[in-house]
C-alpha cells in the first residue's frame, strides 16, 4: 500500500490579485508539484487560485485539486480548466473550512480579501500549519501574534523549505 501524498493548500485573493501575487502563486504551484505534493487550491479561474493552477500543471504527475463554492450546475461551473479533480460543495464562502481542514500545509500567497483571512484563521483554529507567503507585514504580525505554528516566508523557496519541514513534523 502506498503512502498518501502531501496536501498543500494555497490560497489567496481571486480577482483583487497582485500581478507580484500571480508570479510567486504560480511559481508555488509548480514547486508544490515538482515535489510531489497534491496542490488545494480554491478552484475558480481568477487569481492565486488559477495561477497555483497553472504553475503545477506544467509539471509531469501533477495532482490540483479545487474546492468550489458552488454545486456545478449549469452557468454557475467555474472552475480552473487545469483542475484534475473540482469538488463542487454548494457551500459557498463556508468551503474556506473544508479548503483549510484538507490540507496538511496551508499557505497564504500574497494576501488576499476576507475570504483569504477567514482560511488563515481557520487553519490557525484548526492547527494547522501556516505559511504566509509574501503578504503585507499588518498580515503577518496580525496572524503571527494569533499562535503556534505560523510561519512567514518572502519567496517560493523558502516557502517550499518551511512546507518541508511541516510535513515532516505532520
Amino acid at each position: 500500500m502506498s503512502k498518501r501524498r502531501a496536501v498543500v493548500g494555497v490560497m489567496g485573493a481571486g480577482e483583487a490579485a497582485t500581478a507580484e501575487g500571480l508570479a510567486l502563486a504560480e511559481e508555488l504551484g509548480e514547486c508544490i508539484s515538482s515535489r510531489g505534493w497534491v496542490l488545494l487550491t480554491g478552484g475558480r479561474p481568477a487569481g492565486v487560485m488559477a495561477a497555483a493552477s497553472r504553475g503545477a500543471a506544467r509539471v509531469e504527475g501533477h495532482l490540483v485539486v479545487g474546492v468550489l463554492p458552488d454545486e456545478g450546475n449549469g452557468e454557475e461551473r467555474q472552475s480552473t480548466a487545469v483542475l484534475d479533480l473540482a469538488v463542487f460543495t454548494g457551500m459557498g464562502k463556508a468551503r474556506n473550512v473544508i479548503n483549510v481542514l484538507s490540507a496538511d500545509v496551508v499557505v497564504i500567497c500574497g494576501g488576499g480579501g476576507p475570504g483569504t483571512a477567514s482560511e488563515a484563521a481557520h487553519a490557525i483554529n484548526a492547527g494547522r500549519p501556516l505559511i504566509l507567503l509574501a503578504v503585507p507585514p499588518v498580515w503577518r504580525d496580525f496572524f503571527c501574534s494569533l499562535g503556534k505554528g505560523v510561519e512567514s516566508a518572502s519567496d517560493v523557496e523558502e516557502c517550499c523549505r518551511l512546507i518541508e519541514a511541516r510535513l515532516r513534523r505532520v
